[in-house]
């Protein structure tokens, strides 16, 4: 019986889960993750303003991991040994036939004084501290900001901080309070959202403008104080900072001789297998991944790259080359409370929407179609 690795509990490892198990009934898959739960984070947007609980987004996965026939195992990775065949762990280690990394990335905190600002897609807890925080002002200013890594420009997540700020902004005006806040908007980018193409970055704009959003756009950031931001082009007062660094690699990255980008990311090649290693993949923020420079670092990108990686693992396992790569897709509604726009990118198209209602259902909707598989 092969025995297959998989590393992590997000998007990307439950994916590549579900496409080997459908290839191959016989194999022994043993994934390896803090805790066996999926945590929907593009959910993340609504805990603040209350369209959305934790619990509506933490998923116990031991039902889906029974009935798909997996092995877990609680634990953290610490190093690989013998060019992958061993996932070393604080548990002990775990021998393998093929390994898949999907074990996400880590936000960039070196920034003087970030420990001022809340990154909201580090998790629940990250939200709930932004519900909090905001239910409990009256007024004041909210600074809403992003930044990428400068040796890798794909790693970044900018889009969820547009969904915070057109969110917020649209409760306040629901709750009759936004005439008491100031928001500000503010990125080193002098054209945020360049990845989701120069239609989007209009349309983003001119939405911040139409609701009042002040910018502070296209200086490099120094710092963070208690109630300030500070760049290089000036500094303006924040009750409130919400803000999303660069990513880069799993800090257990450092403990293997895994090819490494520039940036800190697992280098890949079209078919998500990691340079120069034998039946080793990776999928998702783990990986730095040939492509155009739009690039995202979203789910849907790393379902899709676990679902090639998934497929040419299993080609290895039989003898064959890999042959399947993964299409550059970038796909998002940016939801703003009880609205929506969608984009749409490809090498060919890009396509954007304007803000309509039915976006934000769609949303919703998608939202619980995908943890369906999950929640059984």
């Amino acid at each position: 019986m092969k025995r297959i690795t998989i590393v992590g509990a997000g998007f990307g490892a439950l994916t590549a889960i579900r496409k080997l198990r459908r290839q191959r009934s016989d194999l022994q898959i043993d994934v390896v993750a803090p805790q066996p739960e999926f945590v929907y984070l593009p959910g993340l947007i609504w805990i603040p303003t209350g369209l959305r609980e934790p619990a509506d987004l933490v998923i116990p996965l031991d039902s889906f991991f029974r009935r798909l026939n997996v092995r877990f195992h609680a634990a953290s990775v610490t190093g690989l040994e013998e060019r992958g065949r061993v996932v070393v762990t604080d548990a002990g280690k775990l021998e393998n036939d093929g390994l898949i990394i999907a074990s996400g990335g880590r936000f960039l905190k070196k920034l003087p004084g970030i420990e001022h600002a809340i990154t909201p897609c580090e998790g629940i807890a990250a939200a709930e501290k932004i519900r909090d925080r905001l239910h409990a002002m009256e007024g004041g200013t909210i600074a809403f900001g992003f930044a990428g890594n400068p040796k890798e420009p794909a790693a970044m997540r900018g889009g969820p901080m547009f969904e915070f700020l057109f969110g917020i902004d649209r409760w306040l005006r629901k709750q009759g309070k936004r005439n008491r806040f100031e928001l500000v908007f503010f990125t080193p980018a002098p054209k945020p959202g360049q990845r989701l193409g120069e239609k989007a970055v209009k349309g983003i704009l001119s939405t911040m403008a139409k609701r009042g959003v002040k910018t502070h756009l296209g200086h490099k950031l120094k710092r963070f104080e208690a109630d300030k931001v500070v760049t290089e082009g000036g500094e303006f007062h924040a009750d409130l900072i919400l803000f999303m660094p660069g990513m880069t690699g799993n800090a257990w990255f450092d403990a293997t001789e895994l090819p490494r980008s520039e940036g800190g990311l697992i280098k890949a090649n079209e078919f998500c297998q990691v340079v120069g290693w034998e039946r080793v993949y990776v999928a998702g923020d783990s990986g730095s991944f040939p492509g155009p420079g739009w690039l995202p670092k979203q789910a849907h990108m790393a379902d899709l790259q676990a679902e090639a990686a998934a497929a040419n693992l299993i080609d290895e396992l039989e003898g064959r080359q890999p042959k399947r790569g993964f299409r550059a897709e970038l796909i998002c509604i940016i939801d703003s409370y009880d609205t929506g726009m969608m984009v749409y990118r490809t090498e060919k198209r890009n396509l954007v929407s304007p803000s309509f209602v039915g976006f934000h259902w769609a949303k919703r909707l998608f939202e619980n179609h995908y943890l369906r598989e999950y929640r059984k």
